[in-house]
């Protein structure tokens, strides 16, 4: 027993004021338990610093370790109480866990790491034999520790994109960095008193750095960037536009689906996805179906090739090409006389100044679109989530780029 106890007070790693006093191994469960004792003489105030005096110990605590061979291993301590002159009576903070923390910082260290490279957060938390709360916490931990890290670096280019929470119309509102490809923050609901308290969260030299902001056309998010980011220019960037010219293009395509259908005519139904797709992304049974489609002088096929025209105006190499082509477009679309395309157009040209401000500064909300992706996995592998701050924490834990690292293992 000597040898073991010498041996676990070296794999440990613990200073001088902590021994191993006793290890007990259980072969049927599985467990080593090993029982540490304060030998030390000076205690320190956990809230002030200042030396004191031991006055009494707290009752009996567990930290998970990290296992031994296949055996679970459990720290087993009671945590002196310091008398300290300024803050009163304070539990010192043991050198093998943070506090509030029933897992040690080495064991803490590797649950993130598997967390992080895990896709499906659920599995790393049955390899590491850990429930939901448990791996919740040492995430919130995590996302804590990373956030008081970041440094306020500068923003050039920001984007703003929401992203729906429970069932109905619950929305949060998602703050990107575009150049690096991260999360910076995310508040519920999607107000303009939410998105201004998502912008109120960088500092101010920050937001006068700001040049550009990539926002979808919901008035809120332009209203808050206006206020906090007066500087700072509105893009509204094609991946945004893109939805709203795939919905007139449904809805053209319902629209007449339902008035052939009455003369038996069923060659639109079930074809939503193929007016989705790009020609060059169909394969040949695709490309087939589509081109006959076409062949057929449908409203559809029109409305769609409005669409697709579309997507030569961000390839126009400046903004004078640009104008020049939206104005072409525009009464194109006048002459096709579809009302839902003619909505988007008025939608398109109330908003143009901030369209054309693409050419500017030449950024795209792909970046939050990627994440947007991302974090509907996260969702999708948790079966949503009832809780806001656990949907925050787990959207920051895995696309906050943060510095989640345990410094101090002993």
């Amino acid at each position: 027993m000597q040898k073991l106890t010498t041996h676990y007070q070296q794999l440990l790693g613990l200073p001088a004021t902590w021994e191993v006093e006793d290890v007990n191994l259980s072969l049927t469960g599985q467990r080593i338990e090993v029982r540490l004792r304060f030998i030390g003489n000076a205690v320190f105030c956990s809230e002030c610093g200042l030396q004191g005096t031991v006055y009494d110990h707290a009752p009996e605590q567990r930290w998970r370790h990290l296992d031994t061979m296949q055996f679970e291993t459990i720290i087993i301590a009671r945590i002196p109480r310091s008398q300290c002159s300024r803050c009163g009576v304070k539990t010192i903070t043991v050198p093998w866990a943070d506090r509030h923390s029933r897992f040690t910082l080495m064991f803490e260290g590797f649950a993130i790491a598997l967390l992080q490279h895990c896709s499906n957060t659920q599995a790393a938390a049955k390899m590491l034999r850990l429930g939901w709360q448990a791996t919740s916490d040492i995430m919130n931990r995590a996302v804590q520790r990373g956030l008081s890290r970041r440094a306020p670096e500068k923003l050039s280019h920001i984007g703003i994109d929401e992203k729906s929470f429970k069932s109905g119309h619950h929305y949060i509102t998602i703050l990107n960095d575009i150049a690096g490809s991260r999360v910076l923050d995310v508040v519920e609901e999607r107000t303009t008193e939410a998105t201004e308290m998502l912008l109120e969260t960088l500092t101010e030299s920050q937001r006068t750095g700001v040049a550009s902001v990539s926002v979808d056309m919901w008035k809120p998010f332009a209203s808050a960037v206006k206020k906090l980011l007066p500087q700072a220019d509105l893009v509204h960037d094609r991946f945004h536009i893109s939805k709203y010219l795939n919905n007139a293009v449904d809805i053209v395509r319902r629209q007449e689906s339902r008035q052939l259908c009455k003369t038996g005519d069923t060659s639109l139904v079930g074809s939503k996805f193929t007016w989705l797709r790009n020609p060059e992304n169909m394969n040949t049974v695709q490309k087939g179906r589509f081109d006959e489609l076409m062949e057929s002088m449908l409203e559809t096929g029109v409305a769609w090739s409005l669409k697709n025209s579309f997507r030569v105006f961000w390839e126009c190499p400046t903004e004078a090409r640009a104008k020049l082509f939206f104005s072409y477009w525009c009464e194109v679309v006048d002459k096709s006389g579809l009302k839902p395309m003619m909505e988007v157009k008025g939608l398109l040209k109330r908003h143009s100044n901030n369209i054309l401000n693409y050419f500017k500064h030449w950024v795209t909300n792909a970046v939050s679109e990627g994440l947007n992706s991302k974090i509907q996995m996260l969702k999708a592998s948790a079966r949503g989530f009832h809780n806001f701050e656990s949907y925050r924490a787990r959207i920051l834990f895995y696309c906050g780029k943060l510095d989640m690292r345990i410094d101090t293992v002993p």
